[in-house]
């Protein structure tokens, strides 16, 4: 199903092309450019609190390091962390592995290994702007995703997808390129649910509104506050992996 919708994608999309191609350059040479966030990429999250840490990984592209906010801790990790340790009352130890301009299969090359020897409860695999921008095959992004998924599971890891942008509201995109690329968009994120519900994997979509207060000043990544909503959508929807219980002290 997905090779067939991705081959009406292009038949839809070529007469586009002429026009979309050089608009593309054109928006890319003149977009602004903003730094990862400011912080160490790790840190703990209600650190005062009882009990068993959950020790939480975030891996992907470029909203995994907090592009569009000030620090990390304003960026969606240290907000979903917080966020985490507040409703659940037990610490979070965080991590964010992310670079801007990956792709998964970029990722699964050069950022998984990096996380393979963590200890990991829970792991959010963040992606698809950029495999949307890069016209990444829905049969590479699907088998990408399947081995990256595969390696942190095989180590006990609890995995979960969020949700692919949708950049047909990504304010510095042109229209057309907002047309074609939010289509695109789309066809892999149908793509992404497929592959969490065949490999038993949680997914869950990116519910923010895209409207300027929730966009930095690219106009391309959330805001500090964009981030706040989409940790605290998180936050209300996350299925945690069960909280060790405490081995029973000799008697």
């Amino acid at each position: 199903m997905s090779r067939w919708c991705g081959l009406l994608w292009w038949l839809t999309a070529l007469p586009s092309l002429p026009l979309a191609l050089p608009l593309a350059i054109l928006t890319r040479r003149s977009a602004l450019r903003l730094a990862p966030a400011a912080g160490p990429r790790r840190g703990v999250a209600g650190a005062d609190l009882p009990g068993e840490p959950l020790r939480l990984l975030l891996i992907g592209e470029s909203t995994v390091v907090g592009v569009g906010a000030s620090c990390l801790q304003h960026a969606l990790v240290g907000r979903l962390a917080q966020a985490l340790a507040a409703r659940h009352g037990r610490p979070v130890e965080w991590r964010a592995c992310g670079e801007t301009g990956i792709t998964v299969t970029q990722a699964g090359e050069r950022l998984l290994p990096q996380v393979l020897d963590e200890r990991i409860d829970l792991a959010l695999l963040a992606f698809g702007v950029n495999d949307t921008a890069a016209l990444t095959s829905t049969r590479r992004w699907q088998s990408s995703l399947v081995l990256m998924a595969d390696e942190l599971t095989a180590r006990g890891v609890q995995v979960a997808f969020c949700g692919v942008p949708p950049l047909q509201y990504f304010s510095a995109l042109p229209w057309l390129l907002r047309r074609l690329l939010g289509a695109r968009a789309g066809l892999l994120d149908a793509c992404l649910r497929q592959v969490a519900e065949r490999s038993g994997v949680d997914y869950y979509p990116l519910r923010l509104r895209f409207s300027a207060a929730y966009l930095a000043l690219d106009g391309f990544h959330p805001s500090s506050l964009g981030y706040r909503v989409w940790a605290q959508s998180l936050t209300a929807e996350l299925s945690l992996p069960p909280t060790p219980v405490p081995a029973l002290a000799a008697l």
